[in-house]
């Protein structure tokens, strides 16, 4: 019986490889504009990286916040809302690209460090500012761009678009690189700290930055997809917590907004107690 662990590796690399699949894109340094752009990747995926054939969820959901005019509709929203409910953090552990990209990361052999808990609400706050906030209020001051502003998370801060978008651009047009000034010079260094975080802390960017990992960590409370602890069968004995990359402890919180529903737990077992699947939360 293949593990968890295995098939999840299978099932993101596929969906990385779909998510990205105009790798011609990269020589010519030109962003795919087919009719897939109208379509949202449920994980961190730039909309500008030149490999990219789907748009990015957040930069579509700032979109729909702060402008009327804008092209993509409230359904996209709605779709994204869908995948949570039915999955939660599922979309983190196996569809999310940035998530393969942390994985691999975290495979640099170097001391692992857990991250502060208050930290992990960080994600939280930068949805609710920079997702939300901002993007809905800022037309209201920016009369000169026609009443629509600017996607705040993406462009101040997001480390994705500036390793899959900013990065490949830049090496593919000199005018861009001569162009660079305080904007990249922060975004790089947002970066190259989340670069770091990776290795030393599991999923860094996941715990402490990723508003879309906030969306699905709330909608991991109802989700479809749910992690159950056979009591029966469960001795206590830890090593589900001790080897959960989330810093979660299945034992206390089973649908933790944290989990990812990676699977580990219910390799390392020892008892066999752990199970997911489309379970009643009643269970």
């Amino acid at each position: 019986m293949i593990r968890k662990s295995i098939k999840r590796k299978l099932i993101q690399l596929a969906s990385f490889g779909f998510c990205n699949a105009n790798i011609n894109g990269f020589p010519s340094g030109k962003i795919y504009t087919g009719k897939s752009k109208k379509l949202c990747c449920p994980g961190m995926n730039c909309y500008s990286c030149p490999a990219a054939t789907l748009s990015c969820p957040i930069g579509a959901m700032q979109a729909v916040a702060g402008s009327r005019k804008f092209s993509f509709s409230f359904y996209i929203v709605g779709i994204l809302l869908a995948f949570g409910v039915v999955f939660g953090r599922a979309i983190c552990g196996y569809v999310c690209p940035f998530g393969l990209i942390q994985d691999l990361l975290a495979k640099i052999p170097v001391r692992k460090f857990h991250l502060p808990r208050w930290l992990t609400y960080l994600k939280y706050v930068l949805l609710a500012v920079f997702v939300v906030l901002l993007p809905a209020v800022m037309p209201f001051f920016a009369a000169s761009a026609g009443g629509v502003s600017d996607p705040t998370f993406c462009k101040y801060i997001c480390p994705v678009g500036t390793l899959e978008g900013s990065l490949p651009l830049m090496l593919a047009h000199d005018d861009l690189r001569n162009a660079a000034g305080t904007l990249f010079i922060l975004k790089a260094s947002i970066l190259a700290i989340t670069v770091v975080g990776c290795i030393f802390i599991c999923r860094f960017f996941c715990k402490a930055l990723c508003p879309l990992g906030a969306i699905y960590g709330i909608l991991n409370k109802v989700s479809f997809l749910r992690l159950k602890i056979d009591t029966k069968k469960c001795t206590s004995c830890g090593t589900c917590s001790h080897v959960c990359p989330m810093d979660a402890d299945p034992l206390k919180d089973p649908n933790s907004a944290e989990c990812i529903r990676c699977g580990l737990c219910v390799d390392k077992c020892p008892e066999k107690a752990i199970h997911i699947g489309i379970l009643h939360s009643h269970h």
